[in-house]
């Protein structure tokens, strides 16, 4: 299987950590794969919650190898219990009960999330045959935003002729505000810097410098102006982070274009972290790069919460999966 430059980078960087990520679905071939795949290459420790006698023999008949791999039937997890327990603290003021807690703690997405605030595991990714929702869902229940008051959204890592670019947020946050689209593209930026891609943001929109008109436009102007009067702070200032907006995506990307559209700005033309004005725009835009243009595309991640908890879109290759587990233990490292 072969992998982009960058993403060898991130497997090697990943393989130094020694880290643990648990994967809720080992019904599905795929992961089953991803999960071989990783660990044979020693990226990460890996934990795959399932049926333990059909996993086993699935990899007997492929000759494969499970060291550096846990299977786990949550059903028969001594520590199904103490997970239990810890959900009904969590969650008991939100109305759940004991015996509730007891239930869902059966759901595999919801044992793997516990897994990581018990720090049985680092990080977790899911979705290859579940919605987002039902993998974000215990996520934002149990690990929780690490930035109070902050919306938790979502990164992708989109990989173009071996150069990575950060797309967000194409999963997450359906409509941002002004607000919130600012939140976003100043996590994004930092995802950018964790993950080895330069910092320069551009906010995008069908207009570049008041090129067009419309409420899409005012809200991306508006966002643009307020993640700049952030990046004034103590926090920002050495991160090396450059902001511009708005932008139509080829005067972002395209230099020619960038300097006859906007010829002041040191992000016209240069952008690597691209931040979209709806979830719309950005999971459409992703997905035409991904399948018309031929881009390799991880995650999506999510970003803002205290552990890496990531998903997977339902259509993902083995080597999307083996990406997004490489990128879900660097991600421990914030």
């Amino acid at each position: 299987m072969s992998y982009s430059k960058y993403l060898i980078s991130l497997m090697d960087k990943a393989r130094a950590l020694h880290k643990t990520i648990v994967l809720p679905e080992g019904e599905d071939l795929r992961i089953l794969e991803a999960a071989h795949i990783i660990a044979s290459e020693k990226v990460a420790k890996i934990v795959i919650l399932g049926n333990v006698d059909e996993i086993k023999n699935y990899y007997a008949q492929k000759g494969w190898s499970l060291e550096g791999i846990e299977i786990i039937k949550p059903e028969n997890s001594p520590h199904l219990s103490q997970y239990a327990d810890l959900l009904y603290e969590l969650r008991k003021e939100k109305g759940l009960t004991r015996e509730e807690a007891g239930k869902l703690a059966l759901n595999y997405n919801y044992f793997g999330t516990l897994m990581i605030k018990s720090g049985h595991a680092d990080g977790m990714v899911s979705g290859a045959n579940h919605s987002t929702a039902d993998t974000v869902r215990p996520a934002l229940q149990i690990i929780k935003s690490a930035k109070k008051g902050r919306s938790v959204s979502s990164c992708l890592i989109l990989v173009a002729n071996d150069t990575p670019y950060l797309l967000s947020d194409c999963a997450i946050v359906i409509n941002p505000t002004d607000r919130e689209m600012a939140d976003i593209a100043l996590d994004a930026a930092e995802s950018a810097i964790h993950f080895g891609i330069e910092p320069k943001v551009a906010m995008l929109s069908y207009s570049t410098r008041g090129s067009g008109k419309g409420d899409g436009v005012d809200k991306v102007k508006r966002a643009t102006e307020l993640a700049l009067a952030d990046l004034s702070s103590d926090y920002y200032k050495n991160m090396g982070i450059e902001l511009d907006g708005e932008m139509q995506a080829d005067a972002a990307l395209n230099v020619v274009v960038g300097q006859k559209k906007a010829p002041d700005s040191h992000v016209a033309g240069q952008a690597k972290v691209l931040v979209f004005p709806s979830l719309e725009a950005g999971n459409i835009g992703y997905k035409l790069l991904q399948r018309l243009g031929g881009c390799e595309a991880y995650g999506p991640m999510l970003q803002g919460l205290n552990a890496p908890v990531n998903d997977l879109s339902r259509g993902a290759l083995v080597e999307d999966i083996v990406g997004v587990i490489a990128i879900t233990a660097m991600q421990t490292q914030h």
